[in-house]
């Protein structure tokens, strides 16, 4: 069992009426949901019971789980969290390429909203993380996501965005970056080019956003790196943007305080209306919560 989870104070100020929790991860128990035998790293266990705890400390009633890439396309674990408590729950999953409409379809039914496509390459990893889908395997799957009425969840870095865009945005999906879009590594910081195009498309809410802060910034707790890109989303489009914890802190050695984290999200907006749209009105959008 995992043994280091991070803290789960509350935050300072209580979070709206059914507030989501927009991206987090469910892992095991592996007796009953073993780790795909191809993968890149070997989480520890934070199952679904770990995290409706650590939803309840926040005073989070809504959660949307993000398939880890160590399960592969075995969706297993993620449909049975679902399945705990389905109209306050939600999936993005993975599929293999050759997925058939039928198969989708019965994903959607079971709670999953969308799949995750990782364009993210990585030294560490070879490549791609093992157990992801990448762009190329979206542009083929599009039109069965589209008929299964799936949206596209993407990790990749800001450029490569920019570059496969055009591309992205022809398959006629719900795009949803994740992490704030990889941003707060550019040398260019919020003026570099391919977050000016990123701002653009969600000005014109072509794009979805998650402002899960943690992994853009070299500088926790208070994340100052990050405020300048974080600042710029939220001026450009408040209402395509969802919050998420990243729960359990996968492959990071810094695990904040939960309560923290929303606590700074407070202390950079302070304002009530934006507080209810993130945390409340766009994920129902979103994620379809009734």
């Amino acid at each position: 069992m995992m043994t280091d989870m991070p803290l789960a104070s509350p935050p300072s100020v209580p979070l709206p009426d059914l507030a989501c929790d927009a991206h987090a991860h469910v892992l095991g128990p592996y007796d009953r949901f073993p780790l795909a035998q191809e993968r890149s790293y070997t989480p520890p266990e934070a199952t679904a019971e770990m995290h409706r705890t650590m939803l309840g400390a926040l005073g989070f009633a809504r959660g949307v789980f993000v398939q880890p890439t160590a399960y592969g396309d075995d969706n297993g674990c993620l449909i049975d969290a679902i399945a705990q408590a389905p109209h306050a729950r939600a999936g993005i999953g993975v599929a293999e390429p050759e997925t058939s409409v039928e198969h989708l379809a019965g994903l959607r039914a079971a709670g999953l909203r969308g799949l995750r496509f990782v364009e993210m390459l990585s030294q560490r990893y070879g490549g791609r993380p093992k157990g992801s889908c990448g762009f190329a395997e979206l542009y083929d799957m599009a039109p069965r996501l589209r008929e299964a009425g799936l949206h596209a969840q993407l990790f990749s870095k800001t450029e490569t965005f920019a570059e496969h865009m055009p591309r992205l945005l022809d398959t006629g999906l719900p795009l949803v970056l994740d992490h704030m879009a990889t941003v707060g590594k550019s040398a260019g910081g919020v003026d570099d080019p391919a977050f000016q195009t990123l701002l653009a498309l969600l000005r014109e809410g072509r794009i979805w956003v998650k402002l899960t802060v943690v992994r853009r910034s070299t500088e926790a707790p208070h994340y100052a790196d990050a405020r300048p890109f974080h600042d710029a989303l939220i001026e450009a489009n408040l209402d395509r943007l969802v919050w998420g914890t990243d729960w359990p802190f996968v492959n990071m050695a810094h695990k904040p305080d939960l309560g923290g984290l929303i606590d700074l999200f407070d202390s950079w907006t302070a304002d009530e209306t934006i507080r209810r749209k993130v945390f409340v009105d766009n994920p129902a959008t979103l994620y379809g919560f009734g």
